[in-house]
């Protein structure tokens, strides 16, 4: 059996963050969650993941930055 693939998603809208979380987890993937660039840099200290979904308009560090 293959390991399901490891996605962080970045938001700081949590019912955005929690639906693509949601989705991603019942189509069988692990998944991360963070509010902030800072805490997805706590979950990168954690272990690597296979992709990042990531909101690209956040307060401080986002997507573009």
């Amino acid at each position: 059996m293959q390991k399901a693939a490891h996605i962080a998603v970045v938001d700081d809208h949590s019912d955005i963050r929690d639906l693509v979380g949601q989705y991603l987890e019942q189509q069988g993937y692990k998944v991360s969650v963070a509010d902030s660039g800072l805490a997805l840099r706590r979950v990168l200290e954690r272990g690597a993941v296979d992709l990042i979904v990531l909101d690209v308009m956040m307060p401080g560090e986002d997507g573009l930055s």
